[in-house]
């Protein structure tokens, strides 16, 4: 068990390096949170051995979805 906790929280450092990226592209803050968010349960999951970082990072992630801090879709802009 601990070494599917090893790989979820490698998956979850790899999804916020990825964050990180676009965050880099196109300086959302909402990525930058979320990076932070996955990055640290991540690693923490990692340091600990345990599963609980994982969990309270993806419940810390989807309330952030709920507030609005994800990218979604850009709207385009008209011209007129």
């Amino acid at each position: 068990m601990v070494y599917v906790t090893y790989v979820v929280a490698g998956l979850f450092v790899a999804l916020a390096f990825a964050m990180l990226y676009v965050f880099y592209r196109n300086s959302h803050f909402g990525m930058f949170v979320m990076w932070l968010t996955y990055g640290c349960s991540g690693l923490l999951a990692i340091l600990l051995g345990h599963w609980w970082p994982l969990i309270a990072g993806f419940a810390l992630v989807w309330l952030l979805k709920w507030l609005g801090l994800d990218a979604g879709e850009v709207p385009e802009k008209r011209d007129q």
